[in-house]
């Protein structure tokens, strides 16, 4: 069987398998990811032994360290893994939930019922756990999946999706509901993202250049975000240790994830109280600043920025820093060279974090708080599937609700219409 003929023959098993999961009820989902966990557990020293084939084949090929600790497994990971597709059972289940039930003058009731997807479709690299979450939320949500992994992390991705298919079964659902894609030709890429017929929507986890062709040449709708340059503004009515602690944290925490604070503005009337004591937090850290011509001023290993800089994820120690006149030109600024993902004020000014909340255009909007905090497990949503800078369906960390979709439904009683 050629490429083409393989990843139908997925596609057309995943659509027939979503059917069977959207009605499945909530017992028999929890039961099957309890399953799971389960089996994640009890064959830990496979999966370790899974991780170790990818992570030889990959230090052979001579992938890079980021990459490399992405792909690596450990038992304490394990751990996570299990204990993660077991806060997905014990979320509400949004499959079938009705809101915002009304009658209407004709007597039929009116409303709005959350139904699944249909068959996700999720790219990634590198990482096996997204294999484990991914398939733990479609399977929540009622969805199918069909799981393309990177060629680096095959064998560890084969391992979990048996464990996978063993919960399933347990519970009478049918295994093809998570698939692994077990070609490692990049070819099959290109049909997944082009299977209208078979998937619903695409949601890539990646970097920019595997995004970039998916926005591309993809025919199936996408939940995606492209890139996460995310800010942190200090108002003029900032408290002055809230402001170090957020910056500290938003930046320095981890440098590569997306939801890591790339730029810094700072209203000008706190700039020479409050940058030296930031800059000087940074840089001890390791963390390069490149500045404006007044953050020059006040920070002498500042290196100038470009125009470019501002507008740059940079997943480094690398900071881009603004003086700004105030809120006015912050917004401005960040509407302008931000990537729409997560942006925060540090301020004490109730009307000016409420102008900020609602004028900057961004998936998450926080008030004095680390833009860390911007993922699914952190707002309450379990495993997140992945994060959207979309405006329509899904916007920001995407879980269960983000998988579902709302179709209306009207209940009568033998009402005709006039």
């Amino acid at each position: 069987m050629n490429i083409e003929q393989y990843m139908h023959s997925v596609g057309r098993q995943a659509r027939a398998a979503s059917r069977a999961i959207a009605r499945a009820d909530s017992n028999a989902k929890n039961q099957a990811l309890r399953a799971i966990a389960t089996a994640i557990r009890r064959d830990a020293g496979v999966l370790l032994a899974a991780n170790a084939d990818d992570l030889a084949a990959a230090g052979a090929a001579g992938l890079e360290a980021a990459l490399l600790d992405r792909l690596t497994l450990s038992a304490k990971g394990l751990a996570a893994m299990a204990e993660g597709v077991e806060q997905v059972a014990a979320l509400d289940d949004p499959v079938g939930e009705i809101s915002g039930l009304k009658f209407r003058p004709s007597g039929i009731q009116v409303g709005r019922m959350r139904v699944p997807l249909g068959v996700v479709g999720i790219i990634y690299e590198a990482r096996p756990n997204v294999t484990a979450d991914a398939a733990a939320l479609c399977l929540k949500s009622g969805n199918a999946a069909i799981l393309r992994g990177g060629s680096e992390a095959i064998c560890s991705n084969r391992a979990i999706a048996a464990l996978v298919h063993e919960g399933l079964a347990s519970a009478g659902l049918p295994p093809t509901a998570v698939q692994v894609v077990e070609t490692t030709d990049r070819a099959a890429v290109g049909h997944l993202i082009s299977m209208r017929e078979h998937v619903d929507v695409i949601v890539p986890r990646g970097g920019k250049s595997l995004i970039s062709r998916l926005l591309a040449e993809s025919r199936v709708p996408m939940i995606q975000h492209l890139d996460g340059n995310c800010h942190v503004f200090i108002d003029d009515d900032a408290d002055p240790e809230k402001a170090l602690q957020i910056v500290e944290n938003s930046k320095t925490q981890r440098y590569g994830t997306c939801n890591t604070a790339e730029s810094l503005l700072l209203a000008r009337s706190l700039a020479v109280e409050l940058l030296p004591a930031i800059a000087a937090m940074l840089i001890e850290k390791g963390v390069e600043i490149r500045g404006c011509p007044e953050t020059l001023d006040l920070v002498v290993a500042a290196r100038p920025a470009s125009d470019a800089d501002y507008a740059t994820e940079f997943l480094a120690p690398i900071i881009s820093v603004k003086v700004v006149a105030g809120i006015d030109e912050a917004i401005e600024h960040i509407n302008r060279y931000g990537s729409h993902h997560t942006d925060a004020i540090v301020s004490e000014n109730y009307t000016s974090a409420m102008r900020f909340l609602r004028e900057v255009d961004s998936a998450s909007v926080m008030v004095n708080a680390s833009t860390r905090f911007a993922d699914g497990f952190e707002y309450g949503l379990g495993a997140e599937i992945g994060i959207s800078t979309d405006k329509i369906h899904a916007r920001g960390p995407v879980g269960l609700e983000g998988l579902t979709s709302q179709k209306w439904i009207v209940l009568g009683n033998g009402e005709v219409r006039s």
